[in-house]
């Protein structure tokens, strides 16, 4: 079973991730089996994916508009982000716009080109799950924690460090 970190540790991933082949055809999945679907194949059959007797969790590529996704939010219990590259940033504009516009409450993922190095930044942001790459795990560590602090505004810090720092007399 494939890995990923939640929770700030290692756990095995029940989610299968159904990616359309060249031909936009998704791969088959068992019935029963939890999957996550792109945003495209969700929204074409909304009622057959909830029909399944798996959970169905949907991913958004970074140029996914999550607002279409507002009226099923309370139903899904997992949202995937897709990183197609390492340098693509777009995820992290979705995950806050998901957490602090849209209330999302769910799980939310990060997938593709993840690696540990990413896991404080899309924390920071609210992801709260990471299947990080291949090859790209580094340990079994306190992947949350890598720095002190932060300067920045976050969902996770809604307060500039100035704000936070304490005068002393």
């Amino acid at each position: 079973m494939p890995q990923f970190i939640k929770d700030g540790r290692l756990q095995a991933d029940h989610w299968r991730l159904l990616r359309p082949d060249e031909s936009d055809k998704l791969p088959d999945a068992d019935p029963a089996e939890d999957v996550i679907v792109p945003l495209a194949s969700w929204l074409a059959d909304v009622d057959g994916w909830r029909a399944r007797g798996g959970s169905v969790g949907v991913y958004l590529s970074p140029d996914d508009d999550p607002a279409q996704l507002q009226p099923y939010l309370a139903e899904l219990a997992l949202i995937a982000v897709d990183f197609p590259a390492f340098t693509d940033g777009r995820g992290y504009s979705l995950a806050r716009l998901l957490r602090e516009r849209y209330d999302y409450a769910g799980e939310l993922r990060a997938v593709g080109d993840v690696w540990a190095d990413l896991i404080r930044p899309l924390w920071q942001v609210g992801f709260d799950a990471f299947a990080v790459k291949d090859g790209k795990l580094l340990d079994d560590g306190d992947y949350y924690n890598t720095f002190s602090d932060s300067y920045q505004v976050t969902y996770r810090q809604p307060l500039p460090l100035f704000r936070r720092r304490v005068t002393r007399p």
